[in-house]
């Protein structure tokens, strides 16, 4: 802390000249007497008294005007003196009030130095903290150049992977547009030929029809062939006469969801190949029957992605064929057998148990005449 402070000094001037002024009073006094004393002892010297008092009287004359000097000098002196002492007096005056002044001064100068303490204290303070924060800044700053080349870095490679992405989606969109236009062809493909399976069993049904008068002809032959049949499997329950037609189940023939023939269906249709061809030689030439091989589905679809068949329809087509070449090669005449597919439309059991499932999946054969 700054300290200031005044120390009144004792002023010395005015008792120097009241000593001064006594000395000098004191000095008249002595040349008097002495001079009194000098006088007085010339005068009664009757030898050179006239010449005595003659030079006392100059030189009393000559004393008289230093003394009127001294006087004189004395008075100036003393005027001076009381000029200088009001002078002084001024200056005391104006010191004790400058003194005054300088102990408000002061009181109010240690309160500025406090407070510029404080003030020193509280921005060394704030300086401190902004160091940290330029450090903490700083830190961030070369943080944030590190991050912006690794975002540079990362933002390049997003670019990178976009154009590859716009590469293969373009690709992928050329592959796709084939795959499209490949894709309706089958389709269209697909339709036209179930369009010409319904419309080939349709008229296969329609031309049976027409020629159901020629039926009496062969009549009399189905009663045969339907003992004959029945005497050939046996009591097997796969094969189960219904009216004029013989029922097989698929599932004896075929494995699920397949039209390739088990072993143990092409030994059942084995024997009914030999009764077909026994048939052969009892009916006369002149009469034109046939060996219907009718293929039939329960109603569920066919799993997508199915290889070889899109449809029950063309299922049951391909179990007919399939059932009809292995009679031929079993002997019966391949112009004897004409196979045919009705998928689900002709279902025997209209339930959706598995019972119900099972018995719409059947071959049936009926002979008929052409």
């Amino acid at each position: 802390m700054l300290n200031i402070r005044f120390r009144e000094k004792t002023n010395a001037w005015p008792g120097f000249v009241d000593l001064f002024s006594n000395l000098v009073i004191i000095l008249i006094f002595l040349l008097i007497v002495f001079v009194f004393l000098w006088t007085t002892t010339s005068v009664f010297n009757k030898t050179s008294g006239a010449k005595v008092v003659a030079d006392l009287k100059a030189e009393n004359a000559q004393q008289a005007q230093k003394i009127q000097q001294m006087t004189a000098d004395e008075q100036e002196a003393t005027q001076l003196l009381l000029m200088a002492r009001t002078q002084l007096e001024v200056l005391e005056s104006d010191n004790q009030q400058l003194s005054t002044e300088l102990q408000a001064a002061d009181l109010g100068a240690e309160d500025l130095v406090t407070a510029y303490e404080a003030k020193v204290l509280e921005l060394t303070t704030q300086g401190e903290e902004m160091q940290a924060q330029i450090a903490d800044l700083t830190q961030q700053l070369s943080q944030a150049k590190v991050d912006k080349e690794k975002a540079a870095a990362l933002e390049q490679e997003r670019k990178d992977l976009q154009e590859q992405m716009a590469q293969q989606r373009a690709e992928l969109s050329e592959q796709l547009t084939k795959l499209q236009a490949a894709l309706d062809a089958a389709e269209e493909k697909s339709r036209n030929q179930e369009i010409q399976y319904v419309e080939m069993s349709t008229r296969l049904n329609k031309a049976l029809a027409d020629k159901v008068a020629e039926l009496n002809d062969v009549a009399k032959y189905k009663s045969d062939f339907y003992k004959a049949v029945k005497l050939a499997i046996g009591d097997r329950t796969t094969v189960q006469p219904d009216g004029d037609r013989f029922i097989v189940s698929s599932d004896i023939l075929f494995p699920s969801g397949s039209y390739k023939l088990s072993a143990d269906g092409k030994k059942q249709l084995s024997l009914i190949a030999n009764v077909i061809k026994d048939m052969e030689n009892k009916i006369p030439t002149d009469v034109d029957w046939i060996i219907r091989v009718d293929g039939h589905t329960d109603n569920k679809q066919v799993v997508p992605g199915t290889r070889g068949y899109r449809n029950n329809t063309q299922l049951s087509l391909l179990r007919a064929t399939a059932v009809a070449n292995e009679l031929a090669r079993a002997g019966v005449s391949q112009r004897r057998l004409v196979p045919s597919g009705f998928g689900e439309m002709h279902p025997v059991a209209l339930g959706t148990d598995k019972d119900s499932l099972q018995k719409n999946r059947r071959i049936e054969l009926q002979l008929t005449n052409r």
